[in-house]
């Protein structure tokens, strides 16, 4: 081994220690802002720079796709190149696995991958047509009760023999076992089944369980506090062989217990791996002494917790402002006041974040700044994947990769309006069902068409020629060949332009936006329909937050787990509100919400400010409010502005400096500049587009041609509809005359 310890000179003494220690299980207790991520990736680096491990025997998971991005950017640049081996999400993870096996599983493995919003499109289906009351029953609660079964391992069936048939329970059970049916029946699986079909994959197929388990010597979990139940099996089964396993988590960062998340992984990793060591990385480097000792004050307060205390070596900084409102419209002035006054010449809107418990509390916000003009930006609100007009392009996209598809035929038979209403799209559901075929293949039938209306007929003999036309084109074209013949052909595109107003203007810029997506995504080198639709399908809230974008960030404190911000302010401190009264009823429930206090101080770096209001008004009802308790727990020494209410046996303190009556500085203007009309950009995309509706260009033997994924070419044979062209690198292809990019070139 030849190791290079100017590599870790600028590492701590613990870091060097666990970047060191590769063999075994190895539990690395890291602290928020302690540099985890630098510690992982100089670990894998290390391991292959040092030890001689070939990168695809190291594999690496996290819960997002901008964690797994920056930790494989980072041990790129480390090792001076790109890497061969897998520092994927646990859904990606599992996703790659179960692409080539998902056959033992009894799937193909052009399987699709459900998001959340199908996800609940399938359930609403089922609850209408079961007749249950969705108002006793809602979507999102059953899919909830859904989801836990699953990462329980519990199926339909053990779900009714372990919670009886009664009346809820009959109706959970009914709901969950067509919705298994319908997933299955469409060749597809939710974001769960990903986690717990791979599971099933390992129990059902010793060989191939031995196969990854040989494959990956040293396995790395990112954020272990936040693994649930399958995760954790996944994790422990590929561990067994070799049990060089390291786990790096912060159980005071343990906020999602509400989704599954099993603090007892963390807690109890050394019972799990006897003989592991821990390495605890204490020193922290984001934050000021101040608001670290402000975090400790709370954290401290939870029985079940690892003892730990951050610390760092820079300045104490200024003490945490705490601020108590008449209401919560005042305490949104305040936040909008302080942050138009704290917004000086150096420093920009981004450097500002408002983290709050519920999404309820932002709109008060987004008035109070845009009364003064301070651009804004909500993350975690309604995703730019979730609108309708994306969606239903999703919907296409994936019916060409997957015409058995059934949900997404059924989202976009009738968008555009195609003369299918309700009633004949419920008839022709049921008509596949009598004939035991895919929803597909029954609308591709000319006697199926024939039935239907004139007008009905023609639109669906054109979709399912279109859609089946391009599924058997697809390998031959670009993703974005496929996107924009279907914004065409479907005529999706027109009936937005004949709309001729402001929705339909704003439905098309998000679609022509869309074609950034893509092209982003093949400038990085994609190549593959179903590799882009599941990069889609598994963007989480915190990949929806684009750094670089200079605007003052509203979001939950549970989206802003990972992210951290020069100045933070926390509004809704008062029990009831944070932490709620749920989690007040028992001592699990107000240990996770004073976690997630501590994680919300701990994304300061330099300032942080609380707030309170005396009367608060929220989901319409309005009540006088007691500050947090988090807040009498903080040390009031930390604290200047308005003082905390506390109980006449706990230490008293009376207000400090008065952080109020600020002289309104100059507002803020936008910045200038003639950037151009965003409707001429949109305009040059619109024709962009429509160029490539016109004719197929006539092709002989012997032209020269340019296709725009294989490049140049010689034509060798055209019959019909088909053009055999032998491509200098590709070589020889059949393609689609009337879909396929090709450009003549001239001698």
């Amino acid at each position: 081994m030849t190791q290079n310890k100017d590599a870790f000179s600028h590492l701590n003494k613990e870091q060097r220690e666990a970047v060191l220690t590769t063999e075994g299980p190895l539990l690395i207790l890291a602290g928020a802002g302690s540099g985890k991520t630098s510690t992982m990736t100089h670990r894998i680096a290390h391991l292959i720079k040092d030890e001689g491990v070939e990168p695809w025997q190291i594999l690496a998971v996290t819960f997002t796709n901008k964690a797994a991005g920056e930790m494989r950017e980072r041990v790129e640049s480390l090792l001076d190149g790109p890497v061969n081996m897998w520092i994927l999400t646990f859904h990606a993870a599992c996703l790659r696995i179960l692409r080539r096996h998902a056959e033992v599983l009894g799937y193909s493995n052009s399987f699709t991958v459900y998001d959340p919003v199908d996800c609940k499109a399938v359930v609403k289906a089922i609850v209408k047509e079961e007749k249950i009351d969705e108002k006793q029953f809602p979507i999102s609660s059953l899919l909830g009760k859904i989801s836990d079964c699953k990462e329980q391992e519990i199926t339909p069936q053990t779900y009714r023999t372990a919670f009886g048939t009664g009346y809820r329970e009959d109706v959970i059970f009914r709901v969950y076992e067509r919705y298994e049916h319908e997933l299955k029946k469409n060749n597809a699986m939710d974001f769960d089944d990903l986690l717990l079909n791979t599971v099933r994959l390992f129990e059902r197929d010793e060989a191939v369980l031995d196969q990854y388990q040989r494959r990956f010597r040293y396995i790395m979990v990112d954020e272990y506090q936040d693994t649930n139940h399958v995760q954790y099996k996944f994790v422990r089964a590929l561990a067994e062989k070799h049990r060089n396993i390291c786990v790096v988590g912060d159980d005071d960062q343990c906020i999602y217990q509400w989704r599954g998340a099993d603090i007892t992984n963390i807690l109890d990793f050394e019972k799990d791996f006897p003989g592991a060591k821990v390495i605890k990385l204490e020193q922290n480097y984001r934050s000021t002494g101040n608001i670290l000792a402000a975090a400790h004050s709370v954290i401290a307060n939870n029985s079940r917790r690892k003892a730990k205390k951050l610390w760092t070596s820079a300045d104490e900084g200024q003490k945490i402002t705490y601020y108590r409102a008449e209401d919560e419209k005042d305490e949104a002035r305040y936040i909008a006041q302080e942050i138009d006054r704290l917004c000086t010449i150096d420093r920009q809107w981004k450097d500002f974040a408002v983290l709050y418990r519920t999404n309820a509390q932002s709109r008060n916000f987004e008035e109070s700044l845009s009364r003064r003009d301070i651009p804004y930006r909500v993350v975690g609100g309604v995703r730019y994947y979730e609108r309708k007009e994306i969606k239903d392009l999703v919907a296409y996209m994936r019916l060409v990769e997957n015409p058995d598809d059934e949900l997404s035929l059924l989202r976009i038979l009738n968008e555009p309006k195609r003369g299918i209403g309700n009633t004949t799209r419920d008839k022709l559901t049921a008509l596949a069902g009598v004939r035991q075929e895919s929803l597909f293949r029954t609308l591709s039938d000319p006697d199926v068409q024939d039935g239907l209306s004139a007008k009905a007929g023609k639109a669906v003999h054109e979709l399912m020629e279109t859609l089946t036309k391009y599924h058997d084109e697809r390998a031959n074209l670009l993703i974005s060949d496929i996107y924009d013949g279907l914004l065409n052909e479907t005529g999706y595109m027109k009936a937005l332009e004949d709309m001729n107003n402001v929705e339909g203007d704003s439905r098309l810029e998000n679609l022509l936006e869309f074609r950034t997506v893509i092209e982003d995504y093949q400038k990085e080198g994609g190549d593959s329909l179903p590799e882009f639709l599941e990069k889609i399908a598994l963007l989480s809230d915190i990949d929806n937050h684009d750094p670089s974008e200079n605007a003052v960030v509203l979001m939950t404190l549970h989206s802003a787990k990972g992210l951290e911000f020069p100045f933070v302010f926390m509004p809704g401190m008062e029990d009831g509100l944070f932490p709620g009264w749920r989690a007040q009823d028992s001592p699990d429930g107000l240990e996770e919400e004073r976690r997630l206090c501590y994680v919300g101080i701990t994304r300061a770096k330099e300032r942080l400010c609380m707030t309170s209001a005396s009367y608060r008004t929220l989901y319409g009802k309005g009540s006088y409010t007691r500050e947090s308790t988090f807040l009498r727990e903080m040390d009031p020494k930390l604290l200047v502005g308005d003082g905390v209410f506390q109980k006449r046996e706990e230490v008293m303190h009376g207000r400090s400096v008065k952080i109020d009556g600020y002289s309104n500085p100059e507002p803020y203007r936008p910045f200038g500049g003639n950037i151009g009309s965003p409707y001429d950009r949109m305009g040059s995309a619109k024709r962009e587009v429509h160029a490539k509706k016109k004719a197929p260009i006539a092709l002989a033997a012997g032209d020269k041609v340019f296709h725009n994924k294989f490049g140049e070419g010689l034509v060798i044979e055209v019959s019909g509809n088909v053009v055999s062209v032998m491509f200098d690198k590709a070589g020889l292809k059949k393609l689609a005359a009337d879909i396929a990019p090709l450009k003549k070139i001239q001698e």
